[in-house]
């Protein structure tokens, strides 16, 4: 077992099961500018890096023209649905309870107001130190390493007892950008081999796996 005192969570397809309520919302968008609907696994293809570049992906380059017409229409709908069926993955709530003396953080591409939202009403907000999320107004997203860095100051907590977790590309980049340990969950959003052509340090299938990697 590796011993960590900075755990940096990050939030859909890791912390919690928000697939259908992102599919929904783009989909929302795209029908009511006209357009054709996107498959469940093609809009999860394009989460990770912040709501911009999914709208922009949904769209394509042949409808970018819409951008910001179709941005404020998944902002809206989105913020009214998004805890219709988004939950937590199985065992998180065990695993964040059993690690209830470390220093936990969410770090999301996700923008601020919603992660916060999500947070609180699936009753987790009390397990986290901090929930930090993409700004309009801030362009910093994973895998920048100053969004972990500044964190491992504050806490004067080393690289090497920082573990980042998470489903996305960007989470394993921001890890060895920052030298901390990296911890690719294999059952979220992203195809798994890609995780695994990283090589992250670690990698597992079920929240409660983490208790056996970490102490």
């Amino acid at each position: 077992m590796q011993y960590i005192d900075l755990m940096v969570f990050d939030l859909d397809g890791t912390l919690v099961d928000s697939a259908d309520d992102l599919t929904a919302s783009v989909n929302h968008a795209l029908e009511t500018l006209g357009l054709a609907r996107l498959s469940h696994k093609d809009i999860l293809g394009f989460v990770g890096d912040g709501v911009t570049r999914l709208i922009e992906r949904s769209l394509g380059e042949e409808h970018k023209i819409l951008i910001e017409e179709a941005m404020t229409i998944f902002k809206d709908y989105y913020r009214r649905h998004l805890l219709d069926r988004t939950i937590l993955y199985p065992g998180v709530r065990e695993m964040l309870d059993h690690f209830s003396r470390k220093k936990k953080i969410v770090i999301t591409n996700k923008l601020q107001d919603y992660a916060q939202v999500i947070i609180n009403g699936l009753g987790v907000n009390d397990c986290f130190d901090a929930v930090i999320g993409m700004k309009n107004n801030n362009l910093l997203a994973k895998p920048d390493p100053r969004l972990l860095r500044p964190l491992m100051d504050k806490y004067r907590i080393m690289p090497g007892c920082t573990v980042v977790i998470g489903d996305g590309v960007n989470d394993i980049l921001i890890a060895k950008k920052t030298g901390a340990v990296s911890c690719a969950f294999l059952g979220g959003l992203t195809d798994p081999s890609r995780l695994s052509a990283l090589n992250p340090d670690y990698l597992y299938s079920s929240a409660t796996e983490l208790k056996d990697f970490f102490k």
